[in-house]
């Protein structure tokens, strides 16, 4: 018999987004991102359809009282180009509640560090995201996540990651263990309210890493130049003989710069990463109307253990709602 069990999931979904929607504002939103591409992975060409982090989701919010509000998010990634019918993904999922107090929300979510780093990957969710070299792009189960109300642009947070949650485990006791990740931020990520924008996170023994981060983003002459400095260091694991392994941190940063030209924004990116390679990423984006964008990229990666660098070259459209 066939699977119904997704067809089934998307119509619940969607029903109860309309039927929340004649109760309450919700929003329906998501984006599809589809890119024509070549893939030179280990010397080997492929041409690819793919999509890259397509979503669908809900969110809205509703006012308890005058001084309380809950919120909740529900998304999923829809990926176009699996071969699979049942092709829907788990995406930040959460219910909160938010006052003079600031946030607090309990579900699925983006860790703190990696909400920090704003709009600086000029390439995410394509073939540069830094994700590639960086470890951090957390998006843990079990989470429970504090953020602050926002003094004079300064705002602070602080996501507790649940030792039942995915990866979450002490390899050198063999036990699960409990993770955070924290971080203060600076400014309008968008760079429309504020010019600049400024990150610094950290991560302790999340998904197996303790991680440093800071990130920075500006607006200079009709440029958007940004920066990112990471250290990341794999928590204690064992050798084959039963011996512990103490892993040593290794720095990366990376470097970013967009300019807009009428219609068309040209894009750069640089990263590198100790004992792990190196990527570099040019592009370009044509806004074809507020939603709707056509664009081309091309990245090469260089990772260390490789004998041949690796090379992707892309031209696709997004449109968002």
């Amino acid at each position: 018999m066939p699977n119904l069990s997704k067809p089934l999931i998307l119509s619940a979904f969607v029903a109860a987004a309309f039927s929340a929607q004649a109760a309450e504002p919700v929003t329906v939103y998501g984006k599809l991102n589809v890119t024509v591409q070549n893939n030179n992975v280990a010397g080997e060409n492929s041409a690819t359809i793919q999509s890259n982090a397509s979503r669908l989701g809900v969110k809205g919010d509703f006012e308890i009282n005058s001084k309380l509000e809950a919120f909740y998010t529900v998304e999923y990634e829809v990926d176009t180009s699996s071969s699979a019918k049942e092709n829907f993904k788990a995406r930040n999922q959460f219910v909160g509640l938010r006052g003079d107090f600031g946030a607090i929300s309990v579900g699925r979510n983006d860790t703190m560090l990696k909400k920090s780093q704003g709009k600086v990957d000029q390439f995410n969710d394509i073939s540069g995201d830094l994700k590639n070299l960086f470890k951090g792009e957390v998006r843990a189960e079990q989470t429970l996540t504090y953020v602050t109300p926002t003094f004079s642009g300064l705002k602070a947070g602080i996501t507790w990651v649940g030792e039942n949650s995915n990866k979450q485990v002490d390899a050198v006791k063999n036990e699960t263990v409990n993770g955070f990740s924290a971080a203060v931020m600076y400014g309008d990520s968008g760079l429309k309210k504020t010019p600049i924008y400024a990150g610094l996170a950290y991560d302790n023994t999340v998904q197996g890493y303790d991680i440093v981060r800071g990130t920075v983003q500006g607006k200079i002459a009709g440029f958007k130049l940004g920066g990112m400095y990471q250290q990341q260091e794999q928590n204690d694991t064992l050798n084959d003989d039963g011996t512990v392994k103490k892993n040593q941190s290794d720095k990366g940063y990376l470097l970013s710069a967009a300019y807009g030209i009428d219609a068309v924004t040209l894009k750069v990116q640089y990263q590198d990463m100790e004992r792990k390679g190196k990527a570099a990423s040019i592009g370009a984006d044509y806004k074809l109307a507020s939603p709707t964008k056509l664009f081309a990229f091309y990245t090469q990666r260089d990772l260390d253990e490789a004998t041949k660098k690796d090379n992707y070259f892309g031209i696709g459209l997004e449109h968002k709602f």
